[in-house]
């Protein structure tokens, strides 16, 4: 089996994500793509988002109707700081003859050195950089072999979480940016309403 890990905080998911998990499954040929919202990222702690309760609720809309993909609430329910170490030992232990692939952005791979225990995430899956075309060269953080790190070229979509969070505090519509059962339940949670 050859099972995609796609964590991050997904504040809000939207369809820049979802093409990234459709790109990555027929690229890398998984099985199976499991989205991990995260409860609290370590190097993120400082940032207000939405509560894990209702990131989890959105990807789960998000990810609704395509039996290829499926969602975790391990990091929520471990609550939290969320490292991507225990979470891959999860999955290991889960799935322990899956061939596991971790889905980064570019902007996150810079940061692995201050990851805890980077050698071992290494270890439990390969690192699939998810890149552009229009973005520049990036560089490896040192002591990360590159011939561990896969790159995979994904479709430009120029839409991001803060973008959407804007939209929604200046009343502008979502159509487009994120799936219609994502923007319904967003309106009725009434999130990202206030700065």
């Amino acid at each position: 089996m050859r099972l995609g890990i796609f964590g991050g905080t997904f504040d809000p998911p939207h369809v820049g994500h979802l093409l990234a998990a459709e790109d990555a499954v027929e690229r890398l040929s998984l099985d199976r793509l499991v989205f991990v919202p995260a409860a609290t990222q370590p190097l993120k702690a400082d940032r207000a988002v939405a509560p894990a309760e209702h990131r989890l609720a959105m990807v789960r809309l998000m990810a609704d109707g395509d039996a290829r993909f499926d969602v975790s609430a391990v990091e929520v329910d471990r609550s939290g700081l969320s490292f991507t170490v225990d979470t891959l030992t999860h999955f290991a232990m889960e799935y322990p003859k899956a061939e596991r692939f971790l889905l980064l952005g570019a902007d996150v791979l810079a940061t692995f050195a201050h990851w805890r225990e980077p050698r071992r995430v290494l270890e439990l899956a390969t690192p699939v950089v998810l890149t552009r075309s229009d973005e520049a060269p990036w560089v490896l953080p040192e002591g990360v072999d590159e011939t561990r790190i896969r790159r995979l070229p994904t479709r430009r979509i120029d839409v991001s979480s803060s973008e959407i969070r804007e939209r929604v505090q200046s009343r502008k519509p979502l159509r487009g940016f994120v799936t219609d059962g994502v923007a319904a339940y967003i309106e009725h949670a009434g999130l990202y309403r206030e700065r």
